[in-house]
């Protein structure tokens, strides 16, 4: 974005055209309730805001997520003061930094939303890199971008069902050793996959091991009667 800020004396801002070079500071023109302008500007001015305003919304998402990032990394103890002082929500930050640790700056398409990137953080690099290309090859929106994704993996997941279903009924229908394991996939919301990783990762687990975990605790305590519900 090129410019300049507007004179206190005259309002007027710098010419975008003659002044490539120079960048914007409108900080002081911003506040709480909207943008302080002065009473008269040039259309080109009034159209290098909005650029700049565009870039600073769009890209807002990203910054948080790096500034989170950074603060986890220099400043420990501090951290979570930091985050209240910006009265955003936790846990929202917390997906904003999930996201940008998942996509380095390289990766980052500008041709895609940051809400595009957070549809595919879940996924292993190569199908991140695989869904934002088709993205980005189509213009498909964030929710079609969702809505592939989603729908490639229900086939994904029938496909391998069927397979395992042939497989099965040619070696007959001996019941599975303890050694042998099974293939679960389970979808769970992007913003909550964060909070998983979190636990898993006090228990020193890979999310999945930790998955288990609770999947097996869970189905031991609900085939398991309690003491207070047998009859004496």
């Amino acid at each position: 974005m090129t410019g300049g800020l507007p004179d206190r004396q005259t309002g007027k801002l710098p010419s975008l055209r003659r002044n490539k070079s120079a960048a914007y500071d409108i900080s002081s023109f911003v506040t709480r309730q909207g943008l302080l302008l002065p009473k008269r500007i040039s259309f080109d001015n009034w159209m290098g805001l909005g650029s700049y305003l565009s870039g600073i919304y769009s890209s807002s998402a990203w910054c948080l997520g790096d500034w989170l990032l950074y603060g986890e990394a220099s400043f420990n103890g501090r951290y979570k003061d930091a985050i209240t002082l910006t009265s955003l929500d936790y846990q929202t930050l917390r997906n904003h930094a999930w996201v940008a640790r998942s996509f380095p700056l390289s990766r980052r398409r500008d041709t895609l939303s940051f809400t595009h990137h957070a549809e595919v953080a879940g996924l292993t690099e190569p199908e991140q890199d695989f869904w934002l290309r088709k993205a980005e090859e189509n213009a498909w929106s964030a929710k079609r971008l969702r809505r592939e994704v989603k729908t490639s993996m229900l086939e994904r997941t029938n496909d391998n069902e069927l397979e395992r279903g042939r497989s099965q009924s040619s070696e007959g229908t001996a019941a599975l050793s303890p050694e042998e394991t099974v293939l679960l996939r389970v979808s769970i919301a992007a913003e909550s996959l964060e909070s998983c990783h979190e636990a898993a990762s006090k228990l020193g687990l890979e999310v999945e091991a930790w998955a288990e975990q609770i999947l097996v605790t869970a189905a031991l305590r609900t085939l398991t009667p309690s003491p207070s519900s047998k009859v004496s």
